[in-house]
């Protein structure tokens, strides 16, 4: 499972932030992320094909993120699952140097309170580990605090998307030298 993908690396990021706790994907959370990733991206107009509420991945959340270099985080409060994000290699670039940030999403609830910065520097630190060299991810213009926290963290904007993703809704794209 991707525990296994924890082993022998040194963090320094916390694993909580007030009452939301970090944890790796389970079998189980699957179906809840899937929904948090759909009426989020919902709220933000990013609904129908080439977004990633479409992608075949959400039905096997789990299963995705037990490959080789890659990691998944659930955010817990209160037993209940708010969000979560992942990093793996970026599909359709042939280059093992670049990952993704992935399906990185929270519930309003959760918003404005630090954890995206945590969470998106513990996989930033797993993506070091894993030995990436670059990080991308893919937004919408609309997710204008995303896109501070992702500036905020020294990604840079991209002119065109990387890879292949299938997420031609998205119409910013950023990356970061690791």
């Amino acid at each position: 499972g991707s525990s296994s993908n924890l082993k022998g690396i040194p963090f320094m990021s916390p694993l909580t932030v007030g009452d939301v706790a970090l944890r790796t994907i389970r079998p189980e959370d699957g179906p809840v992320l899937a929904e948090i990733v759909k009426t989020t991206l919902a709220e933000f107009g990013g609904v129908g094909p080439g977004f990633a509420s479409s992608d075949s991945e959400l039905n096997h959340f789990y299963d995705a993120y037990t490959r080789p270099r890659s990691i998944y985080y659930v955010l817990v409060q209160n037993g209940e699952i708010v969000g979560g994000g992942g990093i793996a290699q970026l599909d359709g670039l042939n280059d093992p140097s670049v990952c993704e940030l992935k399906k990185f999403y929270f519930q309003s609830s959760v918003r404005g309170k630090g954890i995206g910065t945590i969470l998106a520097t513990r996989l930033l630190e797993h993506a070091r580990a894993f030995d990436y060299k670059l990080a991308y991810l893919e937004t919408l213009n609309t997710m204008t605090a995303a896109m501070r926290l992702y500036e905020k963290l020294g990604f840079q904007r991209l002119e065109k998307p990387m890879g292949n993703t299938g997420h031609c809704g998205c119409d910013r794209w950023y990356t970061l030298q690791l």
